[in-house]
């Protein structure tokens, strides 16, 4: 089985299980057309069972999701920007937030009024 995105106006509009020879004989009137996507793609990279990247062949950069976009010159599935400040890296076809996450093992979130990430509060 494959999954595959329906894509209208370059917007993932719904997602699919199928097998491909499901499309030989299914009939859809809608607008918009069915492209493949990969459940284990993600920023260019093919992940394995196990979570960890395996070198298999990633698929459109990552797993299309509904509200997500398609870049047809990319050939790449795109999330929603999270926040203004963050950029599209064009390599991973993912969004960046503009200063690195700190990596201390603690959660952090994303403040877009001081562009920043601040510790949560865990009490």
């Amino acid at each position: 089985m494959a999954h595959y995105a329906k894509v209208n106006n370059g917007i993932v509009e719904q997602v699919i299980v199928a097998e491909a020879d499901f499309f030989d004989t299914f009939v859809d009137s809608s607008p918009g057309r069915w492209i493949q996507t990969s459940y284990n793609t993600r920023g260019g990279v093919h992940y394995g069972q196990d979570g960890q990247p395996d070198y298999g062949t990633p698929l459109r950069k990552n797993y299309a999701g509904i509200g997500y976009t398609y870049d047809s010159a990319k050939d790449a599935f795109i999330p929603p920007q999270p926040y203004a400040s963050w950029t599209l890296n064009d390599d991973t076809c993912l969004w960046e937030a503009p200063v690195a996450r700190p990596d201390d093992g603690q959660l952090y979130t994303w403040d877009e009024l001081s562009t920043s990430w601040v510790l949560e509060n865990n009490e």
